[in-house]
């Protein structure tokens, strides 16, 4: 198998890859032959190509190159499925690549809004009078709630008190019900939208000109707050900013926050208690030894 570039062309013309990921995988197998090449100073055949040597390419990948994570384990992957093609198509005999590893991907920190981001929004949005937008915003910051738990609010859905309110999301992810207290700040917005409400037919809370509010509308209304202030948010960044001031007001109370944002599991909401680098840098900055 000497014509290395027409197994490849091969390769690549029985797959339906997108012009991106044909790119990709040309750019990967060349970074292999090379590195082969060097560290075996011996040319490229792809019958010699061992467990050892796909190994000690991801080492090199992640240890020497420091590439990130995502990158090697492309590498790795692009590897893998061209040679197990030659292994389907009879020209090897097994694919030393199929026992190596994928390196493991440290979660990454979901990242909130500063006070002072939140503060932003939210005066623009009152300078604005933007009554609807105060209260979409005031649910998902207060609450925690995902974009398809406010669309999916209903009238009855609503307890609201002067001294106590609650909100039930009916439809969350599975089909879970769950029951969301919010703070007065949340119940205020909420309060001052339903005296301002449009007459409708209709029993779903947040209303738009042309009916109920849809997923794409409440993004659209983070987009514009977004673009007015600067402060680059999404929906489900206010559902972050809620995660972490909440842990942070509570004494990283993981079983509380669990069940208000409607996590199965504590590993799926500890991720908000991981400090991120930033964080880890300011504690040990305060370590002294006196």
């Amino acid at each position: 198998m000497t014509n290395l570039p027409s197994v490849v062309d091969d390769y690549l013309a029985a797959n339906d890859f997108s012009h991106h990921t044909i790119k990709a995988i040309k750019c990967d197998l060349a970074k292999f032959i090379r590195w082969f090449e060097s560290a075996n100073n011996e040319h490229f055949e792809l019958q010699r190509v061992t467990v050892r040597d796909v190994a000690d390419f991801r080492a090199h990948l992640a240890r020497v190159r420091r590439q990130q994570v995502s990158t090697v384990n492309r590498a790795l992957v692009s590897i893998r499925r061209f040679l197990a093609h030659l292994v389907r198509s009879g020209d090897l005999p097994g694919n030393p690549a199929e026992s190596v590893k994928e390196l493991r991907r440290m979660p990454t920190v979901p990242q909130g809004l500063q006070s002072a981001q939140v503060r932003k929004i939210m005066r623009e949005v009152e300078l604005r009078g933007d009554i609807r937008g105060a209260a979409i915003l005031g649910v998902m910051l207060f609450g925690g709630l995902r974009v398809s738990d406010v669309v999916g609010l209903q009238l009855d859905d609503l307890e609201i008190g002067p001294r106590s309110g609650r909100v039930t999301c009916r439809h969350g992810k599975g089909n879970k019900q769950r029951m969301v207290p919010l703070p007065v700040e949340g119940r205020r917005a909420l309060t001052d939208y339903l005296e301002s409400r449009p007459p409708s037919d209709s029993q779903v809370v947040f209303i738009g000109e042309r009916g109920a509010l849809t997923d794409d509308g409440v993004r659209a209304i983070c987009a514009k707050y977004s673009a007015i202030t600067g402060v680059k948010f999404t929906p489900h960044v206010l559902r972050h900013t809620f995660a972490h001031r909440f842990l942070a007001q509570t004494n990283n109370d993981l079983v509380a926050l669990a069940q208000i944002l409607g996590h199965e599991s504590l590993n799926t909401t500890s991720i908000y208690a991981k400090r991120s680098q930033d964080d880890l840098q300011r504690c040990v900055d305060e370590m002294r030894y006196e």
